[in-house]
Order: C-alpha cells, then sequence, then structure tokens
C-alpha cells in the first residue's frame, strides 16, 4: 500500500464510534469520487469488519481498533481494519468460497460477515496474527461519461 497517501484513525472498541469510522469512509471515498453505490458497499463492508472487533476482540474488557485507509493512484482504496484482542479463526471454507450455490444448511453462522464481505469489496484479506486484521479493497469504476 502507498504510505504517503494513508489516513489513519484510532477509536475506542465501542459500538458508538463505528459511525465515526463509517463518516471517515464517506469523505475520503467522496473524495475519490466512487459511486453512490460502491461507497454504500463499503460502508457496510467496514461496519461488519469494526462491528467484529467491537463483539468479539475484548470481550468487554476495553481496547481500540485501528483502522487505516490507503489509496493507490485515484483506482483503488484499501481499508485495513484491526484490533489487538483476541484473534478470530475463521473456518478456512469462508477464506476461499462464497455463498453461491450453497444451501442455507451449509453456511456456518458466525461466518456469515466474511461472506458479506466478499460479496461488497473485490478483495478481502484476513490476518489473525496479534489479533485480527481485516483489509478490504474496493477498485473504483470508471466514472461514466456524458
Amino acid at each position: 500500500m502507498v504510505t504517503d497517501n494513508n489516513v489513519k484513525l484510532t477509536v475506542p472498541a465501542q459500538p458508538e464510534f463505528v459511525d465515526l469510522v463509517r463518516l471517515t469512509l464517506f469523505g475520503l471515498a467522496t473524495k475519490l469520487k466512487f459511486s453512490y453505490e460502491e461507497i454504500e458497499d463499503m460502508k457496510v463492508a467496514v461496519s461488519e469488519a469494526c462491528n467484529n472487533a467491537v463483539l468479539h476482540a475484548y470481550q468487554g474488557t476495553g481496547g481500540h481498533i485501528d483502522i487505516e485507509f490507503g489509496w493507490i493512484g485515484e483506482e483503488e482504496l484499501q481499508i485495513t481494519i484491526r484490533d489487538h484482542g483476541e484473534s478470530f479463526q475463521a473456518p478456512e471454507a469462508s477464506r476461499t468460497s462464497n455463498l453461491h450455490g450453497k444451501s442455507i444448511e451449509e453456511i456456518q453462522s458466525g461466518g456469515l460477515g466474511l461472506y458479506l464481505m466478499q460479496a461488497l469489496m473485490d478483495r478481502v484479506e484476513l490476518n489473525t496474527e496479534n489479533g485480527t486484521a481485516v483489509t478490504l479493497t474496493k477498485r473504483r469504476t470508471a466514472p461514466e461519461t456524458v
């Protein structure tokens, strides 16, 4: 990731601060001329990652979430959501597959957030060393010509 274009934000791992992350994302994505639909997709994916950190990382003992927004050129926005709490062990299937072709009985509870992020973003990377870091990448579609 290009480091001179990064914006970093650290918030308490509390539900009321997820909106601050979403507002920051909205401002940056608007500046980069992402479409409304792309921004809404990113907001849902980022909210899911932040909510996972709030609910599971610190088991109610407090802590913080580090969010880093970085962009490469004007085409791609990369968002990393990192906590330093209990690591999340995703089922191997959720790291590589998607929901297409699966029945509701085949979908494991608790892994749906990763599937949702994968459906909304172009790339999702999960690192569970020293906490959990989820990196979400979205490429901007070409602007429409009028």
